[in-house]
C-alpha cells in the first residue's frame, strides 16, 4: 500500500513511550474505547503529539488521530492517499 510522502511514518508502537490507543473502526470495542478515552485535541505516537485529524503510517497502517484515539483509516479513502 502506497501512501502520500507528506505523511509521518512513525513505526511501531513503543510501550515504553506516551501513546495513544489504535482503535479499528470496524471493531465493536471502539466505542467502548470512545467512552473511555475524553475527547482530546491530540493523539500521542512513541512521545511525540500529532493534532486532531493528523495522519501517520505505522508499519502497512494507515491512521488518523480522531480526538485522541488513532483510528485505522481505509485506503481505498481518496483523502487518506
Amino acid at each position: 500500500m502506497k501512501h502520500h510522502a507528506s505523511i509521518p511514518h512513525v513505526g511501531a508502537q513503543d510501550p515504553e513511550l506516551r501513546n495513544s490507543v489504535i482503535a479499528d473502526e470496524e471493531d465493536e470495542d471502539t466505542d467502548v474505547v470512545r467512552q473511555q478515552v475524553p475527547g482530546e485535541p491530540v493523539c500521542w505516537f512513541n512521545g511525540q503529539q500529532y493534532q486532531d485529524g493528523t495522519y501517520v503510517v505505522s508499519g502497512s497502517q494507515l491512521l488518523q488521530c480522531v480526538q485522541g484515539i488513532w483510528v485505522e483509516s481505509s485506503a481505498s479513502d481518496p483523502r487518506n492517499l
